[in-house]
């Protein structure tokens, strides 16, 4: 993994040059997170896998935790084709990834 990668997502979210699915945002409900949780998980977090085999291009997994401090969130995108970077799915970690 490279350290570019994770500055660079980190800074398309501080510039707000990021978008959401609709299945981060039902997720994101279910899981009872808010936007400044998955923005916080990902300007506090780091990859902690990165998947290739999606033809749709490189998706990231960064696990950082949300504003609380203590709640541990997953957040899975990539890079999208318009230059922005696109959140696929956000979840609460319950269990250590590896």
């Amino acid at each position: 993994m490279s350290r570019n990668d994770i500055d660079s997502i980190k800074q398309k979210i501080r510039l707000g040059e990021y978008d959401m699915s609709a299945h981060a945002m039902e997720e994101m409900a279910e899981d009872m997170l808010t936007i400044l949780d998955v923005e916080e998980a990902i300007l506090s977090g780091q990859i902690t896998r990165v998947e290739k085999d999606d033809p749709r291009g490189t998706k990231y997994i960064v696990v950082g935790t949300a504003l609380d401090r203590q709640t541990l969130v997953g957040v899975v995108g990539r890079f999208a084709s318009n230059g922005r970077y696109l959140i696929i799915t956000v979840y609460e970690v319950t269990e250590l990834e590896g």
